[in-house]
């Protein structure tokens, strides 16, 4: 995929931190990145990683004690260049749902339990599109027939219980797609959903973004899901950016050695296959008291006296950064 000239959503030095009582939890750390209109963009890496609070951060939904308290967020579109940090919360209520649209990690307590279903869909239609009760019903119709829930228009009226956590899934797909948005954040799309329900959500996101050009912000731990609908990838650990790459590039290619620990940890297929799993040795670190200079020496391999100074997000090839002193030797 051939990446356009300007990109539709900018994130430049972003900080986000946890005000504990024991401490400031550093959650993101200078994470910067770029995506561009109608790509799928994915942010990888383990649980704590801060792959999810990047995500709540771009839509201004960092509660207390949490804080962004550096860097820019800039959201592109055809009404000019939106500063997300500096709006007011009126001012983002206008973004979330109309340009950013959202699929939260667990269905069941994102959907407020006592609306129904048809309430839900029609309130953005309404807040955003100033469209009438009828259209707004209308097109709440649509959306769910759009993605796949059948007696669309019977179901309206039903409670999110009545709904299996596929379905439930899936009107939180409708929900977030509602108002056309240019952006579509995906935290954890498929967790605790069977195989075969996941292999039907990604395959209706992946539609949505062809059909309706929407980009696409991948959050997972589950590389398979990348591979299966993602151009670019993002990986993170302890709350910062160590390695960006074109799909291919991480599978074929992987430069920062905490990348190549997740791709010899993923459970391979095949009657050939005999290598055990790899699991990566050590523990993400405490990010009340990070490690000084790379924050994945404790756990690498290959360090080196040099990994005591943090390693600078550098090019090493088209399209492809890493944030490590010693890459792993190309294999192309």
């Amino acid at each position: 995929m051939t990446l356009a000239a300007a990109p539709i959503l900018e994130v430049n030095r972003l900080k986000t931190q946890f005000f504990t009582r024991h401490g400031v939890v550093q959650a993101v750390d200078d994470v910067s990145f770029a995506m561009y209109e109608g790509e799928t963009l994915a942010i990888v890496g383990e649980s704590g990683s801060g792959k999810t609070v990047t995500a709540l951060s771009l839509m201004k939904l960092i509660q207390y004690p949490g804080k962004i308290v550096q860097g820019e967020i800039k959201l592109y579109s055809d009404s000019g260049i939106a500063e997300l940090t500096k709006l007011s919360e009126r001012q983002m209520a206008d973004i979330r749902g109309n340009k950013v649209g959202m699929i939260f990690q667990e269905p069941m307590t994102s959907l407020n339990p006592v609306l129904t279903i048809g309430y839900q869909l029609m309130e953005p239609l309404q807040l955003h599109l100033n469209m009438t009760n009828e259209q707004a019903r209308k097109q709440a119709v649509e959306l769910l027939r759009r993605v796949g829930i059948p007696a669309a228009e019977e179901r309206l009226n039903d409670y999110p219980h009545q709904f299996s956590g596929g379905m439930r899934q899936r009107v939180m797909i409708a929900m977030a797609i509602a108002c056309s948005p240019l952006i579509l954040i995906a935290d954890e799309p498929t967790t605790a959903l069977d195989v075969t329900i996941q292999a039907q959500i990604l395959d209706l996101i992946k539609k949505m973004n062809s059909d309706l050009g929407v980009g696409v912000l991948l959050i997972t731990h589950d590389l398979g899901v990348v591979a299966e609908l993602c151009q670019r990838v993002i990986v993170m650990y302890a709350g910062q950016i160590i390695e960006e790459a074109p799909i291919e590039e991480v599978f074929n290619n992987p430069a920062h050695h905490y990348t190549v620990g997740l791709l010899h940890s993923m459970p391979k297929l095949g009657p050939q296959v005999k290598d055990r799993l790899e699991p990566m040795k050590g523990m993400p670190p405490d990010l009340l008291n990070p490690p000084s200079g790379c924050r994945f020496q404790p756990r690498c391999p290959a360090r080196q006296a040099q990994c005591s100074e943090p390693p600078p997000l550098v090019a090493i090839g088209p399209r492809h950064k890493v944030a490590c002193w010693f890459p792993k030797e190309r294999l192309a």
